[in-house]
């Protein structure tokens, strides 16, 4: 069975990303800090017992800016003596901007790639499902 000839085709270019205000940024990071203070109380565990089982254990989280995404990540400890890197890092939540108090909203697939959960919400609406919604554990 032959194969199709190769074809050039037409790939028109992305429209650029927004660039996102530093007064958004600022606003953004403050709402964003009020929530984060509220995960670590009810989310953030202390170090299990020298005699547990001692399992990976959600040490920290913190949020971070690259582009014109925001991320919200955890910091994991890895306790015991065998363990190759003391603690690893994972992104829970990213907020893409859209436009002024306009985000998409997406969370991170065991696969590693992320899946949009909402479109077009608002920082508030971004804000509230982070806190609410089961994807973000």
């Amino acid at each position: 069975m032959a194969k199709a000839p190769k074809m050039w085709i037409y790939s028109p270019p992305k429209k650029p990303a927004p660039k996102v205000p530093p007064n958004v940024k600022a606003d953004i990071e403050k709402r964003a800090a009020e929530l984060v203070t509220q995960l670590k109380l009810t989310r953030v565990q202390a170090p299990p017992a020298a005699d547990a089982f001692q399992h990976n254990y959600l040490a920290d989280i913190y949020t971070k800016w690259y582009r014109h995404y925001f991320y919200v990540c955890a910091k994991y400890c890895v306790p015991g003596p065998n363990a190759l890197v003391p603690f690893f890092e994972a992104k829970l939540a990213r907020l893409e901007y859209i436009e002024p108090n306009c985000f998409d909203l997406s969370f991170m697939r065991y696969t590693g790639e992320w899946v949009l959960l909402h479109s077009n919400l608002t920082l508030d609406d971004c804000l509230t499902s982070i806190a609410e919604e089961p994807y973000f554990e």
